[in-house]
This record gives C-alpha cells, sequence and structure tokens, in this order.
C-alpha cells in the first residue's frame, strides 16, 4: 500500500468566492449547523492516496451504489481548534485523533492516512479558515475528518476506492446545562471483538433508536453497559464516563475494545495524575455506583469528549430510579474543565505539549 509515496506540498487550493463568514452570528452557533468556508478532499484508488486539494465547501456528487452508504464503510473523527491569548491558532493533540483515525481504519478494513500528510491538511484548512475559530470562552472550531469508501459496486466486499474529507465547523459548548443520561436496559453499543473502539458509523446508527427513546423520557443520552448482565458500565453515547469517589476517581477499562479511546478521557486522566489524584481504569458496574451513591461515597460523575469537552452529569436514571447530583459537591470536575479549557487555548504553559501551534 503506498500511502507514504505522496507529497502534499503545496496543497492546491481553489478558495471561495463568496465567504459566508460576515453571515454568522459567533454569539449563537448551534453545533454542527455551521460549517467554514474550504473542505480537503483526497481519493484513495490503484493502492495510494492522490489528488489531494482544498476546495469550498459543499455538497460532494455521490453515486447511488456508493459501498460505503450501503456497506457500512465509513469513519470519522473529531478534534478542535483554538485561539490562543495571541489569536494564534492551537489544534489539541491532533496527533492522537490521527492515530485514532487510522486504528479505526484498520479495524473497518480502510486504508491509513500517513499522517505527516494528514497534519498537513489540517494545518492549511485551519490556517485558511482561521477566522471561523471563535474567540469566545467555551467556543472552538470543530474539525471533523470523515473516510467512506466510494466503490460504485453493489456487492459485499473490501472497497477498493475511497475519500477523505475534512470539514470545519465553528461551535459553541456541546452541552450549556447539565446532563441526564439512562442507563441501557435493552439495546447494546459494542461487544468483545466488535468495533466499539472504533469511530465508525454504525457504532452510532445502532444507537439512534434508543436514544431516541431515552429523550422522550427526558434523558440527554444513554449509558451503555454490557449485554450479558446489563451491568458493566461502558461509556456515555457521546463521552466517555469518569465516577469521583471520596478516595479515587474511577473510569472503565479500554482493554476488551467496547469504549473508544478518548483523548479528552486521556487527557483527564493525565491531569488527574499531575495533581496525585488516585484514577483508575477499571470494571464498574451500575450496581456498584448506585450503591455508592446512597452510601455518600460517590460525590460526582462527569463525562469527556472532544465535542463535549468535560460535561457534568446531573442525572442518573436506572430502573425506575433517578440518582441526582448535586452540583454544589462538582469541585473536581469544575476545576478539571477549567484547566482543560486554559491549557487548550495557551492560557496556561503547555507542560504536555499537547498543543500545536499553527503559523
Amino acid at each position: 500500500m503506498k500511502t507514504d509515496s505522496i507529497t502534499l506540498s503545496p496543497i492546491p487550493v481553489r478558495k471561495t468566492t463568496q465567504s459566508k463568514l460576515a453571515t454568522v452570528d459567533f454569539n449563537d452557533i448551534p453545533f454542527g449547523k455551521t460549517f467554514a468556508d474550504h473542505m480537503f478532499l483526497m481519493d484513495y484508488s490503484a493502492g495510494s492516496w492522490n489528488n489531494p486539494r482544498i476546495e469550498p465547501f459543499g455538497p460532494i456528487p455521490m453515486h447511488p451504489a456508493c459501498s460505503g452508504i450501503h456497506y457500512g464503510q465509513s469513519i470519522f473523527e473529531g478534534m478542535k481548534a483554538y485561539r490562543n491569548p495571541a489569536g494564534t491558532p492551537l489544534l489539541f493533540r491532533p496527533d492522537q485523533n490521527i492515530e485514532r483515525f487510522n486504528r479505526s481504519a484498520e479495524r473497518m478494513g480502510m486504508p491509513a492516512v500517513p499522517p505527516a500528510l494528514f497534519m498537513q491538511a489540517l494545518r492549511e484548512l485551519v490556517l485558511l479558515d482561521r477566522n471561523w475559530i471563535p474567540d469566545r470562552a467555551g467556543s472552538s472550531l470543530y474539525i471533523r475528518p470523515l473516510m467512506y469508501a466510494t466503490d460504485e459496486f453493489i456487492g459485499i466486499r473490501v472497497a477498493d476506492n475511497y475519500r477523505l474529507v475534512i470539514m470545519g465547523s465553528p461551535a459553541s459548548i456541546y452541552y450549556p446545562k447539565p446532563v441526564e443520561v439512562v442507563v441501557a436496559q435493552h439495546y447494546v453499543r459494542a461487544f468483545k471483538g466488535g468495533t466499539g473502539f472504533a469511530k465508525a458509523a454504525g457504532n452510532y446508527g445502532a444507537t439512534m433508536l434508543p436514544l431516541r427513546m431515552a429523550r422522550e423520557r427526558g434523558f440527554d443520552q444513554v449509558l451503555w453497559v454490557d449485554g450479558v448482565d446489563f451491568q458493566a458500565i461502558h461509556e456515555i453515547g457521546t463521552m466517555n464516563v469518569f465516577f469521583v469517589f471520596k478516595d479515587k476517581v474511577v473510569t472503565p477499562p479500554t482493554a476488551e475494545g467496547t469504549i473508544l479511546l478518548g483523548v479528552t478521557r486521556d487527557s483527564v486522566i493525565a491531569l488527574l495524575r499531575d495533581r496525585g489524584i488516585p484514577v483508575v481504569e477499571e470494571k464498574i458496574t451500575v450496581n456498584e455506583v448506585v450503591s455508592a451513591y446512597d452510601s455518600g461515597a460517590l460525590l460526582e460523575m462527569f463525562g469527556t469528549g472532544t465535542a463535549a469537552t468535560i460535561a457534568q452529569i446531573g442525572r442518573l436514571g436506572y430502573q425506575e430510579r433517578d440518582l441526582l447530583f448535586d452540583d454544589s459537591r462538582w469541585e473536581l470536575s469544575a476545576s478539571l474543565k477549567a484547566e482543560l479549557a486554559d491549557l487548550r487555548t495557551g492560557v496556561l504553559p503547555d507542560r504536555f505539549g499537547w498543543n500545536v501551534v499553527l503559523e
């Protein structure tokens, strides 16, 4: 596979003739509904990536027999660009997102994207659309890489042709209030040996019905658990999950491949350990959470994700019970959220080497 033979310097650019920037109210930018002026495209055929380019953002023609929409060879990523106090664009840990993207591609039988080429595409696209990065607190330019199979063929086989798309979408806070989640009791998101660790489109498609059912009951998201006993906690639909006890912080392990290896999750673990707070990645069950809640040992529950950043959980629904969390006790999650925000925007020194400065 000759994926390392491409030179992406310079990337051909066709700029938009009419920017949409002036039409956007950056004080009101709902997540995922507004898109920057340009997108990056690159195609894979005959065993190699070719034709990298940046074009005005817009619809992409698709053959009705496009294999990606028939058989699910489709993956995506999510990352963010911020501005530092001087106004310079920053990417937060893009190397980790690129690595995860290629891990997802491998699991789905798709070609890897050479990391250096991926990074250059991100750099040139974000710099071109740098004015789309909001400067309000809590806002960012959300970046969505997407790869899908493009074979014009109806038949189940590993595709030969793929397209990589990278787009930008300015957005404010994903969860503006504490999140309310309900424990899954019938449907299952992932299982050992499956694709739970990959950002594959099908993982999310399978959650849409239970998500709709949860929202009809007044919840925002589903807390996914194992499909055997419906006890071992995996993750929330848009986030990894953390439980703050009096003596430690617990988050489910990634070893079985049933949950996403979240970049924000990894960052929070690093911040906790940097503070000397015990954090363990271990199996935790719903019954254990309920018991700790009843005894007062469970202080906080929060989720982590690129879109969500750190989202505090206000209500956990389980069977006929509602576990309500007291926001006056949200000390750790609140301080972690503030520290992570300052690290991502260059307000605090980058002691972990997480930010990539785009100049």
